[in-house]
This record gives structure tokens, C-alpha cells and sequence, in this order.
């Protein structure tokens, strides 16, 4: 196998504390350890200081972030990203050897916002906590949910999202829709998309697969994102919640399966084998 493998992490943090940056990190460098690679991994802060990765490099993993998925809109940042999209795409069509991206949280809505796929809205509520995630038809046939359950439980922090997905758009792209929001009977709100698979190559989720129980333990214990959980949802989910972080079927599993099944996708074709 081909040792030389470079990997661009695109920092959408725009200089906030976040718990992301590290997971991601993390398990590049144990996927590097266990499976005896060499991952070349460079970091681009791309919202605070304008850093964008060139096209030499085999894995793009770009990360969530705080505030709107409008707030780039006619920004350089935000149009350096989006050609960053199109180069990557282009060069699929043209080449043989393929680019694989991972889209996290705010860039997975930056990117639908750029390719039209829905309507990308504010949620009623914040949405902070460990939610079951349903997998549609084609993501029960999709690799990189290999060995989770359906459903299967994720980090979900955001106060925005994408709803009302749009089939032309999907269809123009090649896009499939791979997973969405748990079913709520009792509330009269739709249910918004929580991973869609772009193309051959290009992958994103609503959703946090860096995140672990560290992690979301040290997020959960931030007084203002308690006290939010709290006043939104009561005492005993929030308890529920930090129980439920070291259950080996939940969090632990999900961060263990998807972005490491996505590295196994992408280092295992043909131009890195």
C-alpha cells in the first residue's frame, strides 16, 4: 500500500473553542497507528484566516462550526471553499485518481446551499445532544455506515438545518439521500436530512461521526449548553445523555465506524492501493 497519503483538514471554526478540530485529528492519527500509514495531515483555518488547501492532496475532511451557513455568503472564504468543491469535482470527472471529501455540520450546509438540494432554515430550537438517526434505502446500501445499526445514535449540534430536499437538484448532481432526522409522531415539524452522499467521491453528514464521550462530555459541561439542554428537554435527559456516552452501542460505536470506514473508502482505491 501507498504510504503517501496527504490529508487536508478545513478548519470551519473561525477561532471558537470546539471539541471537533481534536476528534477528527484523533482518529486520523489512531487510524494512521493501527493500520501501520503514514497519513501527511495539514490543517487549513480556513473561515479565520483564509487558508485553503491546493488540489495536492488524496482526502479532504472539512469540519462543522459555530454560527449561520449564511454567514460566509459573498465572502472570500466562502467562495474559496465552493472552488475548492468545483476543482475537486472537475478533477474527478478528468482524472483517474480520485479526491475523496468528508463534509461535517457547517460545511455539510455550506455544501448544500452551493449544489441546491434543500432548503437550508433555522431549527424551532437548538438542537444539542445524542439522537437516534434513521438510514433511508440507499444508506443501508451505503459503505461508510458499515457495522452501524439503523438506527444508530449521533452527535447533533446545530441550530440550523436542511430540509425539503429537492429531487431535480439531487438528480442533476447524482446525489443520493442517505439518512434523516428521527421520527417525532407527536411533533408537527418535518424531518431534516442528516447525511447525503454528493457523489462517488464526496460525502457529508448533518451530523458529528468525530465526535466521543470526552469530547461531548467536556461540551456537556459548558454551564450555558447545560442549562440550555436542561430548560429545553428537563433534568433527567440531560442525566440521560451523559449516561448514555459510554454506551459501547451509541457515540463510542458511530466514531468508531464512519469516518474510518470513509479512510478505508478512500485510501482503498485503486490510486492509493
Amino acid at each position: 500500500m501507498n504510504n503517501n497519503i496527504k490529508v487536508a483538514v478545513i478548519d470551519m471554526n473561525n477561532g471558537f473553542p470546539n471539541q471537533g478540530m481534536r476528534g477528527i485529528l484523533g482518529i486520523l492519527h489512531q487510524y494512521s497507528s493501527e493500520n501501520q500509514l503514514k497519513l501527511a495531515v495539514d490543517v487549513f483555518d480556513i473561515r479565520q484566516k483564509g487558508e485553503v488547501p491546493n488540489l495536492d492532496y488524496n482526502i479532504y475532511i472539512s469540519s462543522g462550526g459555530p454560527g449561520s451557513p449564511f454567514d460566509g455568503k459573498d465572502q472570500k472564504w466562502e467562495n474559496d471553499f465552493f472552488d475548492l468543491l468545483n476543482r475537486i469535482d472537475h478533477f474527478n470527472l478528468a482524472n483517474d485518481d480520485k479526491k475523496h471529501v468528508f463534509l461535517i455540520c457547517h460545511s455539510f450546509q455550506l455544501a448544500c446551499r452551493k449544489y441546491g438540494l434543500g432548503e437550508v432554515a433555522p431549527r424551532k430550537s437548538s438542537a444539542l445532544g445524542i439522537f437516534p438517526i434513521t438510514l433511508t434505502a440507499e444508506g443501508e446500501k451505503e459503505s461508510i455506515f458499515d457495522g452501524l445499526h439503523n438506527p444508530f445514535y449521533a452527535v447533533d449540534s446545530r441550530d440550523w438545518q436542511v430540509i425539503q430536499p429537492n429531487e431535480k437538484a439531487f438528480e442533476k448532481i447524482g446525489a443520493k439521500l442517505l439518512a434523516i432526522e428521527k421520527e417525532r409522531p407527536h411533533i408537527n415539524l418535518e424531518r431534516c436530512i442528516m447525511a447525503i452522499r454528493f457523489s462517488p467521491y464526496v460525502i457529508g453528514t448533518q451530523f458529528h461521526p468525530e465526535a466521543d464521550p470526552v469530547g461531548m462530555k467536556a461540551h456537556l459541561s459548558i454551564d450555558e449548553k447545560k442549562q440550555g439542554i436542561i430548560k429545553a428537554h428537563g433534568k433527567k435527559k440531560y442525566e440521560d445523555m451523559l449516561s448514555s456516552l459510554e454506551n459501547p452501542d451509541r457515540i463510542i460505536l458511530t466514531q468508531r465506524v464512519i469516518l474510518p470506514n470513509f479512510l478505508d473508502q478512500a485510501i482503498n482505491t485503486p490510486h492509493l492501493a
